[in-house]
C-alpha cells in the first residue's frame, strides 16, 4: 500500500501543481479583462469581417463573417503546407540517395546543396525569391506564353483552368483505382510473404491509373475542356490575365522556400537511414544476383523507411509551423488573415490567438498520427 502511496502522490502533485499553474494565469488574465472592460467570447466570429482577402480557395469578400475568413487562412495555410511537404519529400529522396552516390559528381554536387540550402535562414529564402528572383520576371503584357498556355508574371503564374463534365463519374473511378491499388499491394505482399514470388505492381498500378479514368471519357460521358488565360487590358497602363487559375507570387516563393529548405533535412534522414542498414545485407543481396536497383528497392528502402519515417515526421511538422513566416511577405495564411488583421479589428486578442495555437497544434498532430499509423504499418512483424 505504501508503494502505490509513493507512485501515485507524485503525479497527484504534479497534476494539482500544472492546474495551479493555469488557473492563476487564468484568474489573472480574466482579472485584467474585467478591469479594462474586454468581454471574452467568441461571438465575434458571426460579425462581418469587413476586409478582402487577394488570394483564397473558397468565395470570400468582406462582408463574410470572420469565421469565414479564419477558414480562408486555414485552407490557404493547408495548400502550402501540402505542395511543400510533397515537393520536399521528392527532393529529400533525391538527393538523400544522391549524397552516397559511387559518382563523384553526383555525391559531391548533393553534398553542397544539402548545406547550401539548410544552413541560409529559412526567412531569407523566402525574401530572396519573392523580392529578388520573382520580381525579374516580366509584367503581364510582356510575358511571353510558357509551353502556351501558362504565364509566368510578376503578378503570378496563371495556369488553365479545367471545365469538367460529369466530374463525379470521373472521381468514382479515380476511388475505384485507389481500392484496387490497395488490393492488388496487399495481395502482392502476402505472395511474395508465402511464396516468394513477385507480381509488377507497378506496372499493374500504373494501367489502372490511365485505363479506368480513361474508360470514363469513352464510356462515362465524362468530358474535359481548358479556360486558357487571355491577357485583358484594364486601363492605358493596366493590364491582367482573365481566365484560367493564378497563383499568387506569395504562394510560389513561399513553397519554393519551404520546399528546399526542408528538404535538405529530409535528405540527411533518407541518407542516415540507408546508412543504417548493415553492409553484410547489401553484400548478401548482391549475391544472388540482385542488381544495385534492385537491392535499394526490394532490400535497402523498406528497412531503411524505418529508420527514415521518425525523423523526416519532425520535418513535416517543422515545415507546416514555418508557414506562419507566410505573413513577412503577405501571404494570406492563417497568421496575416486570422492572427493578424483580424485580430487587429476585433481586439480579441486571447480568443483568435488560443484558436491559431490549437488549430497549429491540431494540424500537428493530425499529420504525427499519420505518420506515426505509417510507420507502424512498415514495421518488421515477428510471426
Amino acid at each position: 500500500m505504501n508503494n502505490k502511496i509513493k507512485k501515485i502522490l507524485p503525479q497527484i502533485i504534479t497534476v494539482l501543481f500544472v492546474l495551479g499553474i493555469f488557473g492563476f494565469f487564468t484568474f489573472n488574465a480574466q482579472n485584467n479583462m474585467d478591469n479594462r472592460g474586454i468581454d471574452f467570447g467568441f461571438g465575434f466570429l458571426t460579425q462581418e469581417s469587413s476586409f478582402d482577402v487577394q488570394f483564397s480557395l473558397i468565395e470570400y469578400s468582406g462582408s463574410h463573417s470572420y469565421a469565414r475568413a479564419y477558414l480562408v487562412g486555414l485552407l490557404n495555410t493547408l495548400l502550402v503546407s501540402f505542395i511543400s511537404i510533397i515537393f520536399c519529400t521528392i527532393l529529400g529522396v533525391i538527393f538523400g540517395v544522391a549524397r552516397l552516390s559511387s559518382n563523384y559528381l553526383i555525391r559531391n554536387s548533393a553534398a553542397w546543396y544539402v548545406e547550401f540550402f539548410r544552413n541560409i535562414p529559412l526567412l531569407l529564402q523566402i525574401f530572396f525569391w519573392y523580392y529578388a528572383a520573382l520580381r525579374a520576371l516580366p509584367v503581364p503584357e510582356k510575358a511571353g506564353p510558357w509551353f502556351g498556355v501558362t504565364y509566368m508574371t510578376i503578378k503570378g503564374y496563371y495556369i488553365p483552368s479545367f471545365i469538367w463534365t460529369n466530374l463525379d463519374i470521373f472521381l468514382y473511378s479515380i476511388l475505384a483505382v485507389i481500392i484496387s491499388i490497395i488490393i492488388i499491394s496487399t495481395y502482392a505482399k502476402k505472395l511474395q510473404e508465402n511464396e516468394g514470388k513477385q507480381i509488377p505492381v507497378f506496372f499493374i498500378s500504373l494501367g489502372l491509373i490511365f485505363l479506368l479514368p480513361a474508360l470514363t471519357f469513352f464510356i462515362g460521358g465524362v468530358s474535359l475542356d481548358f479556360e486558357i488565360p487571355a491577357l485583358k487590358q484594364l486601363s492605358k497602363t493596366s493590364y491582367v490575365f482573365d481566365g484560367g487559375i493564378g497563383l499568387p507570387p506569395e504562394l510560389i516563393a513561399l513553397v519554393l522556400a519551404l520546399s528546399l529548405y526542408t528538404s535538405t533535412f529530409v535528405a540527411e534522414c533518407v541518407r542516415a537511414g540507408i546508412q543504417g542498414i548493415g553492409k553484410g545485407q547489401k553484400e548478401a543481396a548482391a549475391s544472388v544476383g540482385l542488381t544495385p536497383n534492385q537491392i535499394l528497392k526490394l532490400v535497402v528502402m523498406p528497412q531503411a523507411l524505418r529508420i527514415i519515417i521518425p525523423p523526416t515526421t519532425n520535418q513535416y511538422l517543422n515545415l507546416t509551423k514555418n508557414s506562419s513566416l507566410a505573413a513577412a511577405i503577405a501571404y494570406p495564411d492563417l497568421v496575416l488573415v486570422f492572427a493578424g488583421t483580424a485580430l487587429m479589428q476585433t481586439g480579441k486578442a486571447i480568443e483568435i490567438v488560443s484558436i491559431t495555437m490549437l488549430t497549429y497544434l491540431s494540424i500537428s498532430l493530425a499529420i504525427a498520427a499519420i505518420m506515426n499509423w505509417y510507420n507502424k504499418k512498415i514495421e518488421i512483424k515477428e510471426k
